[in-house]
């Protein structure tokens, strides 16, 4: 294991940390997903996403500026703008695809609405995104997947939001977001650093700290509010003195593809010239893993053009499976 300077406070560099440098907070992921949803306009994204004017106004600048979002004139008289998503943006999709997965299988239960996937290339409704290994051609999960350092493996200095609650940024009433238990997790940057690192083989207290850079109050706190999450559980693993370890209960493992869509994306997005600092390998071929969101029926990868949605109540979507 490359061990980090012990002189100063750095944190293991990987492609799902430079992207949560983009996306890591609930706002930006509010925003991208009522732009997926039809809206383009500041007032749009505000009615959609309840949050506060000022707020909204920060992270549209931000998106804009780290290359997510163009700003175009709609009109002169007043001048006036739209949001249009660049490639870089667009290429978020299987990103959105497996939060999608994830909420839709492990979400809150007083959900509203649910999404009614199409894939139209194929024609089958009601699809599920499924994580799947283009060089292997097969799906996979967190355990069929093998990791180790790549050329861009280094060590840089963190930069992260220390807030967690970043939901009470958003407005009174704002109940109609498709995602709501994901963006919290998602949306906590220390939150997933944490689940990065149980991932790769940390799961005792110290060596989650020293990996991730993380205060040990902060630690301590995302810890437990992890456990009351369900996607972890401690494991006691010395009676004198007692001390534990961090396990992924199924909730956490099942988590484990939209980590793994986000690190693709900064692959793709944020490489440096010597390389990914992270290589995954498939478990069973040994060939470099591949991600890609495809469709559960076809096993085709799921593209923009060829997906779509209907947002219907959750009642009725329960109702049809279970007659199905």
């Amino acid at each position: 294991m490359i061990q980090p300077p012990t002189d100063v406070k750095l944190i293991r560099c990987c492609s799902i940390w430079r992207a949560l440098e983009d996306v890591g907070d609930v706002p930006t992921m509010l925003i991208l997903e009522a732009f997926w949803l039809g809206e383009r306009r500041f007032d749009g994204f505000q009615k959609r996403t309840g949050l506060l004017k000022a707020l909204l106004s920060q992270r549209l600048k931000q998106m804009v500026a780290s290359g997510l979002f163009e700003k175009r004139k709609y009109s002169d008289r007043p001048p006036r703008y739209e949001y249009v998503m660049t490639e870089k943006g667009r290429d978020l999709y299987w990103v959105a695809l497996a939060m999608l997965r994830w909420e839709q299988r492990w979400g809150s239960a007083s959900a509203k609405f649910r999404v009614r996937l199409t894939h139209t290339a194929c024609g089958t409704k009601d699809i599920e995104p499924t994580p799947y290994s283009l060089s292997s051609d097969m799906a996979f999960t967190a355990r069929d997947v093998a990791w180790q350092h790549g050329p861009g493996m280094g060590w840089v200095t963190p930069r992260h939001s220390r807030r967690r609650k970043q939901r009470g940024e958003t407005a009174p009433g704002s109940d109609n977001n498709l995602l709501d238990v994901i963006l919290q997790v998602l949306g906590d940057r220390w939150a997933s650093l944490i689940l990065r690192s149980i991932f790769t083989g940390f799961r005792r207290y110290d060596e989650i700290q020293k990996d991730a850079a993380i205060a040990t109050n902060i630690l301590a706190d995302r810890l437990q509010w992890l456990i009351d999450m369900g996607l972890i559980h401690k494991r006691l693993y010395s009676q004198n003195p007692p001390r534990y370890e961090y396990r992924l209960t199924e909730l956490g493992i099942d988590y484990y593809p939209v980590l793994v869509m986000l690190m693709a994306w900064g692959d793709r997005w944020y490489l440096t010239p010597e390389g990914p600092p992270l290589l995954l390998l498939n478990r069973h071929t040994g060939k470099p893993l591949e991600p890609a969101m495809v469709c559960s029926a076809c096993e085709k990868p799921l593209m923009p053009t060829d997906v779509q949605y209907s947002i219907v109540p959750a009642r009725k979507m329960a109702a049809d499976a279970a007659s199905a």
